[in-house]
């Protein structure tokens, strides 16, 4: 698998397309936002087929990492996590100190073996209860 940043961001949103708007009912207009258009995309491959993607909201040392998604045929294969490694990778590469995310509740265990720590509460997002997560890099 290979991991880039990229620009091509209509593979990336046919990704999240499926994954959050088709498999998980979330609105179009709450998974594809303004914040699109700066954030930085990351776009995972295999055999030069769009199978990932995640985007990262940087500002400063901090860093968001969301819309992490990878196709259903993928899961459980190493993907995500080699997905994730990237972003770190990419986070660190910019200087950037602190990562966080916004968990859905049953990928916490997840990001915990990636080193995430969860704090706050769990609250609801687009019908998906969630828990912020946060990584010193």
């Amino acid at each position: 698998m290979k991991i880039t940043v990229t620009d091509d961001f209509p593979a990336c949103a046919a990704i999240r397309r499926r994954v959050f708007i088709e498999e998980q009912n979330v609105p179009e207009e709450l998974e594809l936002d303004d914040l699109d258009a700066t954030a930085v995309h990351l776009l995972a491959t295999q055999d030069g087929r769009p199978v990932g993607t995640a985007r990262l909201l940087i500002e400063g040392e901090t860093a968001k990492i969301g819309r992490v998604a990878i196709l259903p045929e993928l899961r459980g294969t190493g993907a995500g996590a080699a997905l994730m490694r990237a972003a770190l990778d990419e986070l660190r590469a910019r200087g950037v100190t602190m990562a966080k995310l916004g968990a859905q509740t049953h990928a916490i265990g997840f990001y915990e073996r990636l080193g995430f720590t969860v704090y706050g509460p769990e609250y609801d997002d687009a019908g998906i209860p969630h828990r912020d997560m946060s990584l010193a890099l």
